[in-house]
This record gives C-alpha cells, sequence and structure tokens, in this order.
C-alpha cells in the first residue's frame, strides 16, 4: 500500500481526465474522489485507496461503444447481452482495465471498487460500496431531499446506503423507461438481506 501512495501521481491522472472526459465529467469526479475520502474516514477504510478508487473510477466513460466492447473481450470481461446493447454499462469494469494499464493500479481491491461503481455486485468490500455510494451521492449529484437523506445515511450504515441507491436509481431507470442490468437487483438484494441478517 505504501508504494502506492509513493508510486501514485494524482495530477498525472488529472491531466489524463482533462484530455479523456468532459469538463463537467472532472467535477463529477472530483466531488466522488472528495465524498469517497470522507466516507472512507468515518467507516475506518484507508482513505488512500478511497480517494484513488474515486479518481480513476470513470476513465472509460466517454469511450466509444466499439472500444468500450473490444478492451472488455481483450480483459475477459464477460459481455452478457444486456451490455452488448448498451455497452456503456462496461464503463465502470473497463476503467479498472485502464486504471492497471495507465496508471499502473495492481491493488485489487481498488480495481474492484473502481469496476463495482455502476452495478455494483453482491458481497461487495466496505471499498466498494462507498465508491458505488459517492458515485451516485456527491454533491454535483444534486440537492433535494432525498438526495440529502441518503447522503446522511452514508455515513451512519453503509450496506443500507447501497440498498436505498438502489431503490432510488432504480426508481429512475423505471421511470425514464431504461434498461436495467439484473446486477442492479443482485445489489440491491444482497445490500437489502445483509441489513436485515
Amino acid at each position: 500500500m505504501a508504494d502506492l501512495i509513493k508510486n501514485f501521481e494524482r495530477q498525472q491522472a488529472i491531466a489524463w481526465l482533462d484530455k479523456n472526459v468532459s469538463e463537467h465529467r472532472v467535477q463529477h469526479i472530483l466531488g466522488v474522489e472528495t465524498m469517497a475520502g470522507e466516507l472512507a474516514e468515518i467507516h475506518g477504510v484507508k482513505q488512500q485507496q478511497a480517494k484513488i478508487a474515486g479518481l480513476l473510477h470513470d476513465l472509460a466513460k466517454f469511450f466509444p461503444p466499439q472500444k468500450l466492447l473490444d478492451l472488455a473481450a481483450d480483459a475477459a470481461i464477460a459481455i452478457d447481452d444486456i451490455c452488448a446493447q448498451v455497452p456503456h454499462l462496461l464503463h465502470a469494469d473497463v476503467s479498472a482495465v485502464v486504471a492497471k494499464k495507465e496508471f499502473g493500479i495492481t491493488d485489487p481491491e481498488i480495481l474492484e471498487a473502481i469496476a463495482l461503481h455502476t452495478l455494483g455486485g453482491a458481497e461487495m468490500s466496505d471499498l466498494s460500496c462507498i465508491i458505488f455510494i459517492a458515485d451516485a451521492l456527491e454533491p454535483g449529484r444534486g440537492d433535494n431531499k432525498k438526495l440529502n437523506k441518503l447522503r446522511e445515511l452514508s455515513k451512519k450504515n453503509l450496506r443500507k446506503a447501497v440498498w436505498k441507491v438502489c431503490d432510488y436509481t432504480l426508481k429512475y431507470l423505471v421511470k425514464q423507461n431504461k434498461t436495467i442490468h439484473p446486477r442492479v437487483i443482485i445489489t440491491r438484494n444482497w445490500a437489502l438481506q445483509s441489513v436485515r441478517a
């Protein structure tokens, strides 16, 4: 971990992001980095891991669909029918690949947190929960009663916050007539069951 802290160049990552994602997206990413660091401190997770995962979570966000599909295939990432139809859903998994290739990230917890930040998964680590939550709730996502309630919840109970973020996201996707990936349901059910256990 010490080597990771020593060797990771935050400014290099920001320079890469400035070239490869929109200015608006960079602001979102910096918001995720900050919120992830704050949640890590509250929940006893290594802050440096959380901040690096937050900073690198959207590296592939603006990659064109075919590039996402090609990189996913090269990395042996499973491409199901939904991801084949909506390749953008692969950007989280592909961002983990890019983090390893471009920035030499080898920490499996960081790579997993990046890969799971959009659709989640069962048995997520606390770090993965933090990045999943921060991606949905960083301040740039808006300022309304529901979001603020979720932000307060995230400071108290990570898994309950994952469950409620999934509910919030699912309601939005249904309202917008968007495709729902089954992994979001799996994530929600895992978080719900782990809170109720």
